[in-house]
């Protein structure tokens, strides 16, 4: 699958993947800043952002997508960092392909399997009338009633374009989506020791990490590093000055 991507920088590379119902626009900010150092590459997964639809929704053919972009590139190795769902995604593939991944950073995830808790953010998506739609804050009022949240709110909202009659659609491809949401919970789908050096960063008001879960990561990522940063899920979006510290010194070697 041909991803949408954009690239900025030079030097070494590096790959972000976001997470589910995000898009490459949410990293652009920190991607910008990590393209001082890097050879920056942000990348919508298939059924997100501007990358293509598809009826197919699960950690193998995510992981594939990413192979058959570095290949594409003549990326022979490259540093990766994932949000959530592309946590999952660069996890799957740093075990299945080692010697592809050169330092590896997961942002709030751990390698077992979730009970994914946005099926209401994507009925309340589903519930907006897109052919009725004027305005953003239309769509907000519509989304209120299934996500409490306004930073959330905003964040789904992103999602919102307009076509070339100025009417709104939404980018993801909601049915795809709403059809393996129980996939994208899913633990790795390969199996693998990867033991190249690791980041793994939670937010401290987050519930994706559970006590127990370092034990478990350390099994599979045994050159494994911890930080903790006082955010909630998105840990990038509510810290980014402390999140690209943390990141640059890693990538680094320090």
């Amino acid at each position: 699958m041909k991803l949408f991507y954009r690239q900025q920088g030079e030097g070494e590379p590096l790959i972000i993947l976001h997470g589910l119902l995000g898009s490459s626009d949410n990293w652009y900010s920190l991607a910008k800043l990590l393209a001082e150092h890097f050879s920056v590459y942000t990348i919508d997964q298939r059924n997100h952002g501007q990358s293509p639809h598809s009826d197919e929704m699960n950690y193998q053919v995510l992981t594939e997508d990413l192979e058959e972009f570095m290949n594409e590139r003549q990326l022979e190795k490259a540093n990766l960092i994932g949000h959530s769902m592309g946590g999952k995604t660069v996890m799957n593939f740093a075990v299945k392909t080692p010697a592809r991944v050169n330092k590896l950073v997961v942002v709030d995830i751990v390698p077992k399997p979730y009970v994914v808790k946005h099926d209401l953010l994507v009925e309340g998506m589903k519930a907006i009338a897109l052919n009725e739609l004027s305005t953003r804050s239309e769509a907000e009022v519509v989304l209120a009633g299934y996500e409490p949240d306004p930073a959330v709110r905003q964040f789904i909202l992103k999602n919102l374009a307009r076509d070339a009659n100025n009417k709104f659609y939404w980018r993801p491809n909601l049915k795809a989506i709403d059809e393996h949401l129980q996939e994208v919970g899913d633990g790795l789908h390969y199996s693998g020791i990867y033991n190249g050096p690791s980041l793994f960063i939670n937010g401290k008001k987050s519930n994706y990490f559970a006590d127990g879960d370092d034990s478990l990561i350390k099994k599979i990522f045994p050159s494994v590093r911890f930080v903790t940063l006082d955010t909630g899920h998105w840990v990038q979006a509510e810290k980014p000055q402390e999140f690209l510290q943390v990141v640059l010194q890693f990538l680094d070697g320090n």
